[in-house]
């Protein structure tokens, strides 16, 4: 008997063993990495990535500011590959990343912030690669191959990375003892029933919202919309959809609101069933929504981790939308699994 499950689908299925495989085997590069930014007293960090990548460093921004009270900026890297500029970076810490570690324009930005003085850190999937060579200190995401051309494991595991670092970077025991209970809570995620959801993309177009930690998930959810199934989805703050994107909304327009427990989680619920009331398909990962439809979903003993589940089982769903469109999630059109931009 044929085996007709996607790539995509298997390694979905082997997020929460990654994440295991994370937590075992990367606890000392972590924690010596940890010790060294504590000991430089950072003002604050920069983050280099594209993509989920980036996606995954738009929650670790909330994460720095939250927890540690440090500014986080998202640097173009075409500061430095495209116009030629090096940044006075004294006092900063950097984190790359990327799965390849091998995109040119990532490795430059990171070798140059690096020789003005940051402290850089490379998350990656490859640590025999360009950006963990151009780094002070490398954190293998222990993802193993990911064949896929979609980012599934990789980005929860990149997530998980540099989270789990400034959590430990801020010795806060109740998240860190959160982060290691997530492989179980990603198992219990990955078997959410999310159909309805599926049932209610019609492919013309969608809004997904979050707010806060949850925003990056929602980032991440609308690139996996059109790079898997060919469907035209926009991200949106929960505090910025009313302020203009909410005009093209229309009875049956398909929303999906990634809440998590924190505080932001009954704001969110306000803006889904607001958006519900103007006709729309709105899906909630909250028990706080009055008329949008409850997703079921997985929360965890600490309200910065919450966000992860969720992305997991959304990856299940888009899944399913692009094999019932007819369309390869593992090798979508015009895409390739490493892009090298200069």
């Amino acid at each position: 008997m044929s085996d007709n499950t996607t790539q995509m689908q298997r390694e979905i299925n082997e997020i929460p063993d990654a994440v295991d495989r994370l937590l075992t085997e990367g606890a000392s590069r972590v924690l010596q990495t940890a010790d060294e930014i504590r000991a430089r007293d950072p003002r604050f960090l920069i983050s280099v990535a594209r993509g989920s990548s980036d996606h995954a460093c738009s929650f670790l921004k909330y994460a720095s500011e939250l927890l540690l009270g440090l500014p986080m900026a998202s640097v173009g890297p075409s500061v430095k590959s495209i116009y030629g500029v090096d940044m006075r970076c004294e006092d900063a810490v950097c984190i790359s990343v990327s799965q390849s570690g091998q995109s040119p324009d990532i490795v430059q930005l990171t070798q140059s912030v690096t020789s003005a003085g940051a402290y850089s850190v490379a998350i990656t999937n490859n640590t025999a690669s360009a950006l963990a060579d151009a780094s002070n200190a490398t954190l293998p995401i222990h993802a193993g191959p990911e064949l896929s051309v979609a980012a599934t494991k990789t980005f929860v595991t990149s997530l998980v990375t540099g989270l789990w670092l400034i959590a430990q970077v801020k010795r806060d025991d109740l998240l860190l003892r959160a982060i290691h209970d997530l492989p179980d809570s990603l198992s219990e995620a990955i078997a959410c029933d999310w159909s309805a959801v599926a049932d209610a993309v019609d492919g013309s177009s969608l809004f997904t919202l979050g707010r806060g930690l949850s925003l990056a998930i929602s980032n991440e959810a609308a690139l996996k919309f059109k790079e898997t199934c060919q469907i035209h989805a926009e991200s949106y703050s929960a505090a910025e959809v009313l302020h203009g994107p909410v005009s093209i909304v229309d009875h049956g327009f398909p929303v999906l609101a990634l809440s998590s427990g924190d505080a932001t989680e009954s704001y969110l619920a306000e803006i889904a069933d607001e958006l519900s009331a103007k006709g729309a398909d709105v899906f909630a990962t909250t028990s706080r929504v009055k008329q949008a439809t409850v997703l079921p979903h997985v929360r965890t003993s600490h309200w910065m981790t919450d966000p992860i589940p969720v992305i997991a089982s959304f990856y299940g769903m888009v899944e399913s939308v692009a094999t019932r469109r007819g369309v390869d999630p593992d090798m979508p059109r015009h895409l390739k699994k490493v892009t090298e931009t200069v």
